[in-house]
């Protein structure tokens, strides 16, 4: 057989599984170690800082809440017809961490260049034993081997990714051990997330109202305050920094004189807190559009409203 019979045969076989998994239907223990391979093979080409091109639509947490991730694709646009940046924390919390997460992998391996999957504070082995993924794992499949894949898996996520040199997206927020971009490209990222040190901060930190450096309430990471967001896009002649990691109840929500936006596009956070999800579409000539969206319906058409800020006008 030629290797463009494989490449063909290896498509068919992606496209099949990707077509199961939007009917919520999980893979195989065999088929989700192939397809995880495969992923391995393509984020360890990927930097700490991975670059983005516009137009590219941003995503926050979706916490295993799957029919949600399937309306977030029906609102904005399939994949790869649309490009995505997804920021971490696919799974816990919601009923469907194994379909999400593999479909997500899926997407990667089938279409690398259109979907970026950052690495959440929720995407490391200590964390999913708590919050459900590890339990779904075991109920779904038997054993924790998946979960084990998995988890071996995200070790190779990219920990942020820089949109057109403009938009740093990360999932969690700053560090006081990193001034610049290189100084996460230097790290090695391949490995469970630590309890501190800048990796750690990366996926735990948030902004805060107050100045400088705070303690964080979550027992990981800092908060940052505004004066910590300028001089860090300063440097790094960043325009936004777009995180997600926090609950917030329209969706999105700006910080730090629109120096900072949390984005979170999981509605009615585990299926109880009443919250909109939003995602944030970058157009090609970098305007920006938050949609916001509540979760998927049973039956009929979601409400769905897109929000041009004054600040990009």
């Amino acid at each position: 057989m030629g290797a463009n019979s494989m490449l063909t045969e290896s498509t068919h076989d992606l496209d099949e599984q990707i077509s199961q998994l939007m009917q919520c239907k999980p893979l195989s223990e065999q088929q989700v170690k192939e397809l995880c391979e495969k992923a391995k093979e393509i984020l360890m080409d990927e930097s700490n800082v991975q670059p983005v091109k516009s137009p590219v639509t941003i995503c926050g947490d979706i916490h295993g809440q799957f029919h949600d991730l399937a309306e977030l694709f029906r609102i904005g646009g399939k994949c790869p017809d649309t490009n995505y940046l997804f920021m971490g924390d696919y799974v816990d919390r919601g009923y469907y961490s194994v379909e999400t997460v593999t479909l997500l992998v899926a997407l990667k391996v089938r279409y690398p260049q259109r979907i970026t999957i950052l690495r959440g504070n929720h995407e490391s082995r200590q964390i999913t034993q708590v919050y459900g993924f590890y339990d779904e794992c075991l109920r779904k499949y038997g054993s924790a081997n998946v979960w084990k894949i998995f988890t071996d898996l995200f070790d190779f996520f990219p920990l942020t990714a820089l949109v057109e040199s403009e938009i740093f997206c990360l999932h969690g927020g700053l560090s006081p051990s990193i001034e610049t971009l290189d100084n996460i490209r230097n790290f090695d990222r391949v490995q469970e997330v630590p309890h501190e040190g800048p990796m750690c901060d990366l996926l735990w930190s948030d902004p805060d109202d107050r100045c400088g450096w705070g303690i964080s309430p979550r027992g990981a990471g800092y908060t940052f305050g505004q004066d910590i967001s300028e001089q860090f896009n300063h440097t790094n002649s960043l325009k936004l920094i777009a995180r997600a990691h926090q609950l917030v109840m329209d969706g999105f929500n700006w910080a730090h004189e629109q120096k900072v936006v949390t984005i979170f596009s999981a509605p009615n956070y585990c299926y109880r807190c009443g919250n909109m999800a939003s995602i944030l579409e970058v157009d090609d000539c970098k305007g920006h559009t938050f949609i916001q969206f509540d979760p998927a319906p049973r039956r009929g058409e979601p409400d769905v409203t897109r929000r041009t800020p004054d600040y990009f006008l």
